[in-house]
């Protein structure tokens, strides 16, 4: 089993997740039936850098969190799964 070096909270994983399928279809301009954790961003749906950068930012927006992009690195954008996986661990608290 694979460890992540970051603990997400599940809930905020959750929250992460259904903001993804929420959000993709608008990002995308498509309509998606039902995406899958597993499903390649870039190769299954199709996803560019820049649909990345807003898919984040519209995250951002509709969950009222910040998420620190500076970690993010290429396995991070691997599938649903492994983006939400780093949003949620990746939050930056606003003190």
């Amino acid at each position: 089993m694979e460890e992540t070096a970051v603990h997400a909270d599940p809930r905020l994983r959750g929250e992460v997740l259904r903001g993804i399928n929420d959000l993709l279809p608008r990002v995308l301009k498509r309509e998606l039936t039902e995406i899958p954790e597993n499903a390649c961003l870039f190769d299954d749906l199709g996803l560019t850098s820049a649909g990345t950068l807003e898919l984040i930012l519209e995250l951002e927006e509709s969950l009222d969190i910040q998420v620190d992009v500076e970690e993010i690195g290429e396995d991070d954008l691997r599938s649903v799964a492994s983006l939400a996986d780093f949003v949620a661990g990746h939050v930056i608290d606003e003190d």
